[in-house]
């Protein structure tokens, strides 16, 4: 099972599990770029996130964006701008990922829905705690973060949990229990194009 907060990731990965083949045409330009960000968010408003096109798009606007930013505003729309890659290496088919992801289930609802086995294995990558957290509609706060925390302190079964390692975020890991490993890690995106390595954290509870 993958959960995702984000509803246009869960929808391309359901799409790419059907054998998505895209034939939305893509360049790294930015004409091209403005109009299909107003085509996905036309769509959005329509009420077809769900649909083939808009998974496409999703992808397209992704890989073509800044920074590999995904960013919504407060009322659901894809505003990130155009990005400054000099050349972007684009796919249309993705039908070998159709056996892989045959057993797989991709869900997008709160996680303290989820139902989970008391043997499963979770890892959980939230968003950074940091002060972008315009992930999806909605956004990903620091009350998120911490449900996310307490909630996966309760469970029976291994968890990894992934995040920036803030003060607040390791206080709040050692209270719940969890075991600490710090890490640096490569920044591959970024709200403002700095690729100094990222200070994460890796919390561990019955691993």
């Amino acid at each position: 099972m993958l959960n995702d907060v984000n509803p246009h990731l869960i929808n391309l990965y359901r799409w790419v599990k059907r054998g998505l083949t895209i034939t939305t045409s893509m360049k790294n330009d930015s004409k091209m770029f403005y109009a299909h960000r107003v085509r996905f968010n036309e769509l959005l408003q329509a009420g077809q996130a769900h649909t083939a096109e808009a998974a496409s798009l999703f992808y397209y606007l992704n890989r073509t964006g800044y920074n590999g930013l995904c960013r919504f505003n407060n009322k659901g729309g894809f505003n990130v701008p155009f990005g400054r890659y000099k050349t972007i290496g684009y796919r249309s088919a993705f039908t070998e990922y159709r056996s892989l992801f045959e057993r797989f289930e991709f869900t997008n609802t709160d996680f303290e829905k989820l139902s989970l086995s008391p043997d499963d294995f979770v890892y959980a990558d939230p968003p950074y705690d940091v002060e972008f957290t315009q992930y999806s509609k909605g956004g990903f706060d620091w009350d998120a973060q911490q449900r996310t925390a307490e909630w996966l302190a309760k469970h029976a079964g291994p968890v990894v949990l992934s995040n920036q390692r803030t003060d607040r975020i390791e206080k709040l890991y050692r209270k719940l229990g969890y075991t600490l490993t710090a890490l640096t890690a490569p920044r591959l995106i970024s709200c403002t194009g700095d690729r100094t390595p990222a200070k994460e954290v890796l919390a561990t509870r019955h691993v």
